[in-house]
């Protein structure tokens, strides 16, 4: 025990939590103090992963661990369990009650105290505040967790309710909009740092790298989920703990649902597929969309509407600039994209009003992208700025035809325009082909 060093990721600098951690004590009343609670053990043999907002705020990642903010000093108290010399024997050091000059050393935290002591920690406060109680883990984001919640209300049985409010209400605390600290976090992680876009690049570049592998890999008789298994590889090699998400790797029939996830289709020659998968690097994720043909060439009408959709992806892409809303990049993209619909060689009607309804879609400035592939925080409505990112997500839909079709990058804001993090998977219809008609190297 003598060389024992708890694992730490080291995802941040501790200079960044601490600014991170003021922020959230001074939105807030003196006297009154922020209770952040931590993910749970699964009871599963998985790889632990921490809620983002806990994670944001400390770089820990102990289960059951808690996190208390003092409004008037700033001061913060992690709570965490004894050292387990049995579980560290089988697992390894994990950081706990003994660890406190270390995790003062590594974020800034100042106290490090058992957790039977939180509830009088927080009865000697005025009032005790809150994060949203839907707190992601591992490949969550807000949307599925409501999701899945609605989904509760429908079974009479389940009566579950986060661990937030368990805790909560084992506390004698009450959760209120009054003291919730929802919109404050969502404004902190709607615009991210240096170093979060340091590790969103990195995550770019594995989502691009395994993208590009799965297209030279592509061949009819393929199964879907196999081009996953490929993307897994890249993303664990370069240093990934899981994906994102869910993998969206789709052929035929199922690209029409938007997020297919079963992945359980072959690949069949004169098909499209699409990929849409990005890796869990550092609690960091990306997102993409690229669609190429099974058998390693474009058939002409794929070549329209595919070729079409990265042609306007190309023109809201010349368009983003900070300082622009979101509602005047579609708007300056609707009118540049005038021309190319006019001039573009359409075989049929609906598909020449399919494009027409491409440029008059106001999604394809889509969702942030962060710690959630769904990001928390909303940009629409106001001029962006560095530091946000988000999906750039064109998407074209031909419903007598049961045809979607879409290309998505990554993108963020910087001060003089906006760096593409997925920008190396290839783009161009005729280097997607000529990438196809290499040899993969694994």
């Amino acid at each position: 025990m003598n060389n024992r060093t708890p694992f730490y990721r080291n995802t941040y600098r501790r200079d960044d939590l601490i600014l991170r951690r003021k922020k959230i004590a001074a939105s807030f009343p003196d006297g009154d103090v922020a209770l952040f609670v931590g993910a749970p053990a699964t009871g599963a043999f998985d790889v632990f992963r921490q809620y983002n907002d806990f994670y944001y705020l400390t770089g820990t990642e102990v289960p059951h661990s808690y996190l208390l903010i003092s409004g008037d000093t700033a001061e913060c108290t992690l709570f965490l369990e004894p050292l387990d010399s049995r579980m560290e024997r089988s697992e390894g050091p994990m950081l706990s009650l003994e660890d406190a000059s270390a995790i003062y050393q590594l974020t800034g935290i100042e106290h490090v105290k058992p957790r039977h002591s939180l509830k009088a920690a927080c009865a000697h406060a005025n009032a005790v505040w809150f994060p949203n109680e839907n707190q992601e883990s591992s490949q969550a984001c807000q949307d599925t967790i409501r999701h899945a919640f609605h989904s509760k209300t429908t079974d009479p049985f389940d009566v579950a309710v986060t661990r937030q409010e368990m805790v909560a209400s084992e506390l004698g605390l009450r959760q209120t909009p009054k003291n919730c600290l929802t919109a404050q976090l969502n404004s902190m992680r709607l615009i991210k740092d240096s170093t979060e876009v340091r590790w969103m690049r990195r995550a770019g570049e594995l989502t691009a790298r395994a993208v590009n592998l799965a297209m030279k890999s592509t061949k009819p008789g393929m199964f879907e989920f196999q081009l996953g298994a490929i993307a897994d590889a890249v993303f664990l090699t370069g240093g990934a703990t899981r994906g994102g998400y869910r993998p969206i790797i789709a052929t035929g029939e199922n690209i029409w649902n938007a997020h297919y996830f079963r992945n359980n289709t072959v690949l069949s020659d004169g098909e499209l597929v699409i990929m849409d998968y990005a890796p869990d690097l550092h609690y960091y994720t990306s997102d993409i969309g690229r669609m190429w043909p099974v058998n390693g060439s474009y058939s002409a009408v794929q070549r329209e509407l595919y070729g079409f959709i990265v042609e306007y992806h190309k023109l809201l892409l010349d368009t983003i600039a900070p300082g622009l809303t979101p509602e005047e990049i579609h708007e300056e993209a609707r009118v540049k994209a005038l021309p190319l619909i006019d001039g573009w060689s359409w075989s049929r009607d609906v598909y020449r009003q399919a494009g027409i309804r491409v440029a008059e879609f106001t999604g394809h400035c889509s969702h942030t992208v962060g710690m959630a592939v769904h990001d928390n925080g909303s940009y629409f409505g106001r001029p962006i700025e560095p530091g946000l990112v988000f999906a750039l997500d064109p998407q074209m839909w031909v419903p007598e035809e049961n045809l979607y079709i879409r290309v998505e990058d990554t993108v963020v804001i910087t001060e003089d325009g906006y760096l593409n993090v997925t920008a190396d998977a290839v783009l161009e219809l005729d280097d997607v082909e000529g990438l196809m008609a290499q040899v993969p190297v694994f």
